[in-house]
Formats: structure tokens, sequence, C-alpha cells
């Protein structure tokens, strides 16, 4: 069955100027505009869209991907705001997707870039943006073991930490005092379950704990140095979103796998960087 807010694969019916029409199911027919249409598709053929609605509130169907279907969050920017009905997103659609002023928490300005749920609203049907996460996470309890590896979207900051979308279902925390330095608001990452407390409520971290975590990073280390002719020009003293852009990973985690490769004589420290030290040589101390 089709539905709207969803991406679905349809069969073709009918071919017209306007475009094909595809088997909607029970939502009827759905025009996928011509200039849409990939070449050689058919009549019997079938393709993958998402169904939404246009401007005159019509069913149509696009190839086009948004940033987020119903049921799912993320952080998209302002584009526009109406005086009476809401703000705008860009939500990656020709056709922009509406916050309405009753959906946020706090009020939004142009150019903010804001996390939000997709819904369906319950009065007029039509796809809607909301900034009240909470309603729309799964009530369910989270099942994660200490260790577990989940997608995380930054969607807040308090006192203790940052909140997180953990695997696009639930929420968790990932406390200032684990993290090398600030979170961009909206950002997508990998991190790890450190605990799920009796109340539900998950803690996590952006590293992997213990030899887990040091000796897969310090193997990493090694290829990148000789991928790189064996001189890296980042070490412990270095800016934590260098690290992270190009190993994914925090400080703290990078200078424990420096540590453990340094104790090792695999490398050496330049003042900044590092050099990778063959085995059967010796490296220069720090």
């Amino acid at each position: 069955m089709a539905l709207l807010g969803r991406i679905n694969t349809l069969a073709v019916v009918r071919d017209t100027p306007q475009g094909l029409y595809l088997d909607g199911g029970a939502l009827g027919e759905v025009l996928l505009p011509g200039r849409l249409v990939p070449r050689g598709l058919r009549v019997g053929g079938q393709i993958e869209v998402f169904l939404h609605r246009d401007s005159e509130d019509r069913l149509v169907a696009t190839t086009e991907r948004p940033k987020a279907c119903v049921g799912e969050f993320a952080c998209m920017r302002v584009k526009d705001l109406h005086e009476r009905a809401g703000a705008f997103l860009d939500w990656g659609l020709a056709k922009d997707l509406l916050l309405p002023y009753r959906e946020q928490r706090p009020k939004v300005r142009v150019g903010d870039d804001v996390v939000v749920a997709v819904i369906l609203d319950p009065d007029t049907d039509r796809i809607i943006a909301t900034t009240y996460l909470s309603r729309h996470l799964s009530k369910e309890p989270a099942r994660y073991a200490p260790g577990d590896a989940v997608d995380l979207l930054v969607c807040g900051e308090t006192d203790l930490g940052y909140n997180a979308i953990v695997d696009g279902r639930f929420r968790g925390l990932l406390y200032h005092t684990n993290l090398a330095g600030p979170l961009r608001h909206g950002a997508r990452m990998r991190g790890f379950v450190k605990s799920v407390r009796e109340d539900g409520k998950i803690d996590l971290s952006l590293d992997e704990a213990g030899y887990a975590r040091v000796h897969p990073l310090a193997e990493r280390i090694l290829a990148e140095l000789e991928r790189v002719g064996g001189r890296l020009n980042l070490d412990d003293d270095s800016d934590p979103e260098a690290i992270r852009d190009r190993f994914g990973v925090s400080k703290k985690a990078f200078k424990q796998a420096l540590g453990s490769l340094y104790r090792a004589r695999r490398i050496a420290f330049l003042s900044p960087g590092i050099q990778l030290v063959q085995q059967s040589g010796q490296g220069a101390g720090r």
C-alpha cells in the first residue's frame, strides 16, 4: 500500500503529456511529473518515488529524496517565515516543509538550523515538521548493551551535555565531561552506548571503551601514515575538530591511540605532527 510521506515502489499505469500516473492503491493514481520521469520508463514498469503534496495540495510523486520521511528526524535550515503559517524548511525538495508556529519551541528564525521530526498533521493530513521531538520518540524500552554502536543526531544542549537521538528512535545523553569539545547542533555521528539506566535513559560516548577502541584506531593511524608517506600533521595537541574530521574520533581517543603507538615505538612525535617509525629502526623522542 502506498504511504504519504514515505518512499514507495509503484507501478506505472498511464502515460500522459503531463507525466506518468502511478498506482497509489487506496490513494488513487499519483502523477510523476514529466521532468522527473527517467528515460525508458513505460506503462507496466515500476519506480521508487517519494509521495507528498504540491502547493495546491494535490498528491504527487517525486524521484527527489527529502532529508527525512514521515516518522524520521533530521536537521533542516529555516529558509523563510510566513506571518500566519510558520517557518519553511529546506528538506531537499522543490517545495519547502512547513514548521507551523504551534510546533515551534522556541520560535525559529531565518538561517537557523533546527532538528525536527517529520509528521503527518492529524487535522489536515499534510506533511509538516515539529520541534517537539519527545512526542515522536519510541515509547518502547531501549534494549542496548554497553559498547553497542549506534547512530546519533545531536539535538540540543543541557547543563550536563548534549541530547542526541539514538538510531532515530530513542533519546540519549553525551556528557560534557566525556567530550573533548563542543558538538554542532544537528550533527550526525557514530556513538556507543555506555549504559541504559533503570529509568530507560541512555548514557552515550563517542568512543569505544578500552582496548576495543584503542587498538583498531591505532591500526588506522598506522595505515594512514603509510598511505601519506610516513608523516601526519596531527598529534595530541591538535584541534579536536581536525582530529574528528580525519579519523571520526574524539581527541581523547586519538591521544590514547598515539600513546599506545609511541610506547610500542611505532611513531615519533615531531611537535607538531607524528612520524612513522619502521619497526627495525629507532624513532626520535618527544
